[in-house]
Parts: C-alpha cells; structure tokens; sequence
C-alpha cells in the first residue's frame, strides 16, 4: 500500500468516528502480514536469518553472556492466524533474542527509570525517563537495555498498545515497571517487533488468554515469548518499518488537518449560536444571525455531542422572548399575578407581609439580562403555591408499591420508569407528610445532577426520595414553562455561582425560593413551550440521522477495510 492509496480510502471513511485509528491499525495489520511491502526475491530468506540468530544466541549463552532461555513449546501448524508470503517464517519471539534480559553494572552509574505511563501506546512516540543511579533501581525493576523491546502486559495497558523499543538510555540501561515483558532482538528489527507487538491480531489474541483477576489480568509469559511470529527477511523488515513510518507519519498530518477542521467548525457553531444568545444582541440584527445560524448549522453539525449545543441555544432563545415574537392582545401577566399575590400574601401579618415584599423587591433589583416589555422577573416563590424539600433521610425501598422520585428516575428528558424504586404506602404517608405530589407538580434535583427536572404525570402516586424538591406552580405559571424556565442552562449558572461548599455541587432550598425566574404571559407561555417542544423534536431527529450515519459510516469503513486487506494479495502477487 502507497500513500495514495491509503490517502483514497481515507477520503471514503473520513467522518467515520474512529476512522484514523482504524486506518491505524490497519497500515500494522497489512505490515505483518507482509502486505505493506513487495517482496524482494534477492533478500535472504528469513529462514537462513533464523538460523543466524539461533547460532548467535547459542554463542552468548556458551559464553556466558547470556544465561540458557528456558524451553518454548513448539509451534502448532493450527495456531498460525495467516499465510505469509515465500520468503518470510513461523517463528516465535521468544526464539529471536533474550527474554527478560538482566543487566550488570556499577551502583553509581547513572541510569534511566521509565514507569508505565512513560511508555506511549502510540506508535513511533518514544519512551520517556528519569535518571537515577543504579544501585537504587536494580533490584525489584524490570531490566533492560538500549535497542531492547518492551511490552506491557498487564491490562488495559496491553488492549492500548502499550510497547516501546527502548532508546536514548542514561548509561544505556534502565530499569522500569515490573509490568512489562523485554525481549533483547539479535539480528532483527527492533521496531519490526514492536510494529508486530501493536498488529492488531497480536492484541486480540492476547487478550482472551491474559490471566489473572478483573483489573489486574495480565499477559502470560508464555504467550509473549511462544505466540507465533510471522519473521520476513532483515532487509524485508527495514523497509516495512519505514513504510509503517510513512504511512504513519502521513495519518499523523491528516489527523492534523481533520482536527483542526473540527476544531474551526466548532468554533463556527459556538459564534454563531453565541450571536443568538447575545444579552445585548440588538433586535434588528437577530432576524439576520438566525437566518445565518439556520443556513449554515446543517453543515457545521457533523456529530451527534454537536446537537446538545442547539438544545441549549433554543433553550436559552425561549426564556429571552425570542422564539416567539410578542403579541400585543395577550393578557398582561402583570394582572393575573398581581391577583395571585394578593391572594397568597392574605394571610400574612403585615410585618411578614412586608419583610417578603422586600425580599422579592431586593431580588429583582439586579435582573440578569433584559426582557421583552411584556413580559417581567419574578422569583420561584412569587409564583409557586408550595416550595417543599425532600425528608433528608433514605427511605426503605419496597419491590412495589408508592413511586419514590429521587435522582436516578428525575430527567429533564422525562420520568425514567425503569429506574422507579418504591416505598410502601406507610413509608409514603411520612415522606408526604407536608405536601402530597399532584399532576404538575414540578420535581428538581437539587444535589448531585443539579437541574434535572420532570413535571408529576398523570395518575402517579408518589413520594420524593432524597436530594430532590418539589415546586407547585400557581395559576400564573404553567407547569411545563416553570420547568424549561428553572432549569434552563443560564438559570442554572447563576443557581450554581451560590454554592461555596465542598463536595457535590446543590443548591438549597432558601436560594431556589429566591431564584429568579422570566415570566411571560400565560399565553406566550404555552406558545413558547409548544415551540419549543417542537425544536426538542427536529433536534431528536438530527441526532438519530447523525447516529445512522456514523453507523452506516462505521459499517463503510469495515468493509472498506476487508476489501482492502483481501485486495492485497493478488495486487502483490502481479506485481
């Protein structure tokens, strides 16, 4: 395979989701099977190569060198996961070198120390390392040497990759991670072997024969040193190496390039949306960026995580009045609340009366943006007939009975019945001993997953579990524009600016009381909800198209990939 190869096929699967990687991995896959690369019939065959490198292992240990490797059973014919081409061997890699090399050396020379996360899983990324002496790195490391390979074998380390030829060593040894498996090449390729090590089928294989507990599986020995390895001639191997290089060197520009499309795209959507969204955004000028933001948003939203974006800017276009234009023969909202009010502070005392007066009226003093004429600021306690905290206690869960809303079941994106846990109808009684849930009651998580909200539906008996709390809309307010407006993403910014604690951000009941909240007239509410409820859709609809074709994508690119890899063979074979 040439760069122009692997550059069209790129260009066929470009906007799959992991399209880079798999090419990746690929370009490895194809290299291993000496598919990457012509072969050369003036090579010498790697058979004779074989016999070289058991002579000169053969050589270190009689002469002390290096000390007798221990017995590797012997390849079965059924093992072999490919055909190789004429010219290339079966062997293993426990045959081509010193498995778990030691080293010998001076307590205070100067050496290197490479820990796990100083070995890239990335191909062609260099190992890192700290110099220590020595002596103080000796004993209980992994040794190994300048040219040597390493592999991590404990997990996920060995699913990512994880292996490195050892360079640019302090003293030229090193010691590091027990968890790795070092081979010290003689008369191959170190980077073949580690070309061989991040292969695909090499992983895959080893991952289902790694033993061991969950979280601390590791690779055998035996697999490292025993697995079949497929061996081409020296010279075949230096030019697989640099063709892997190439091609990997080409994939790293073209991720460049892709990521910085990306990244122009995503500030293309951010600055259009954001000129929608503007607190001083002039109203001539909004017809204008919305058409724009409509005309180029298509093109601009490639991946499903795109769309949260949109949601948030129609969410936040709703509670400025500006999904809706205002009309002039809506009721005002001043009257009906005003009514309200009058009705919810009459059995007050006047000095309490006045005292909440003031605190509404302290409130309001600092709006956060500005609103359309019609409509005004007010806060969750002006307009909501009862605002109650959960019991802070957990309650004791039933295999039936009462509903418990509490975080696991409350989503903005509606009542998850099949996270409900319920309590008995005693249980329920004292949870519901100051307020009994009714249809439209509103319920917000107030800790944890702060915002999550979902109005009671119809027909549902229920209590409120923990970290939860229940605001009951007055006639002034629909339940469905309380819940858009207290749990849009700007009210929830300032709601969070509140809490100075530690630990998992909440709100209390005292600043939700408080929180200020857009009220437009009961009219434009439900116009506004409908419209909204109608975007919620459409955006519904371009995520699940987006899915498909990532899927279909992603489909595309597997099959690309086995048509490719099928293809190569018989291209090899003409030329």
């Amino acid at each position: 395979m040439n760069a122009d190869q692997l550059l069209a096929l790129y260009e066929k699967v470009a906007e799959a989701p992991d399209a880079i990687s798999r090419l990746r991995r690929f370009v490895l896959d194809l290299a291993v099977r000496g598919k990457l690369v012509e072969q050369d019939p003036n090579d010498e065959p790697a058979a004779e190569l074989l016999k070289r490198v058991g002579a000169e292992k053969a050589s270190l240990v009689k002469a002390g060198v290096a000390r007798k490797p221990r017995d590797i059973s012997s390849l079965d014919q059924s093992d072999l996961p490919f055909s190789v081409p004429s010219g290339w061997v079966w062997t293993q890699l426990g045959q081509l070198g010193l498995v778990s090399p030691r080293n010998e050396a001076e307590d205070d020379l100067e050496a290197s120390f490479v820990p796990m996360p100083m070995i890239a899983a990335e191909y062609g990324v260099p190992n890192k390392h700290e110099v220590r002496s020595w002596g103080d790195i000796k004993k209980g490391y992994t040794h190994f040497a300048e040219g040597d390979v390493g592999l991590a074998k404990i997990t996920p380390c060995f699913e990512n990759g994880k292996s490195t030829v050892f360079r640019g060593l302090t003293g030229g040894i090193g010691a590091g991670t027990t968890e790795l498996h070092v081979i010290r090449p003689i008369l191959v390729e170190a980077d073949y072997i580690v070309t061989f090590l991040k292969s695909p089928q090499f992983i895959e294989i080893g991952i289902p024969r790694m033993t061991g507990t969950a979280g601390q599986k590791r690779v055998p020995a035996d697999y490292f040193a025993g697995s079949p390895f497929p061996l081409p001639p020296l010279a075949e191997q230096r030019r697989i190496v640099a063709k892997v290089e190439e091609l990997m060197g080409l994939l790293d520009r073209v991720e460049a390039a892709r990521q910085q499309r990306e990244a122009t795209r995503d500030r293309l959507t951010v600055s259009s949306l954001a000129r929608l969204t503007a607190a001083d955004a002039e109203p001539e000028t909004f017809p204008t960026h919305a058409r724009f933001a409509i005309d180029t948003l298509p093109a601009l939203t490639t991946r499903p995580d795109q769309i949260k974006q949109l949601r948030q800017t129609i969410l936040n276009l709703a509670v400025q009045g500006r999904l809706e234009e205002q009309t002039p023969s809506d009721v005002p909202i001043s009257e009906g609340l005003d009514q309200w009010l009058s009705e919810k502070l009459s059995g007050l005392t006047k000095g309490k009366r006045t005292k909440l007066l003031e605190a509404w009226r302290a409130v309001k003093s600092s709006p956060p943006n500005k609103l359309p004429p019609s409509w005004i600021w007010v806060t969750a306690e002006e307009i909501c007939e009862e605002i109650v905290d959960c019991p802070h206690s957990t309650p004791k869960f039933a295999e039936s009975g009462i509903a418990c809303l509490d975080t696991n079941s409350v989503k903005s994106s509606g009542l998850l019945y099949e996270k409900l846990r319920f309590v008995s109808e005693e249980t329920s009684a004292v949870r519901n001993k100051r307020l009994i849930p009714r249809p439209g009651d509103v319920v917000f998580a107030r800790e944890g997953s702060v915002g999550e909200t979902v109005i009671v539906p119809a027909g549902l008996k229920c209590c409120l579990g923990q970290r939860v709390m229940l605001f009951r809309p007055s006639p002034v307010v629909s339940s469905e524009w309380f819940k858009l407006a207290i749990s849009e993403p700007s009210a929830l910014r300032r709601l969070l600016t509140l809490h100075k604690g530690i630990g998992a951000k909440h709100v209390n009941v005292r600043d939700m009381r408080m929180s200020l909240q857009p009220l437009p007239p009961l009219a434009e509410q439900h116009r506004i909800v409908a419209k909204v409820d109608a975007l919620m859709a459409l955006c519904d609809q371009l995520e699940a198209a987006l899915t498909t074709a990532e899927t279909s994508r992603t489909h595309l690119l597997d099959a690309l990939l086995h048509e490719a890899l099928a293809e190569t063979a018989p291209e090899r074979e003409a030329a």
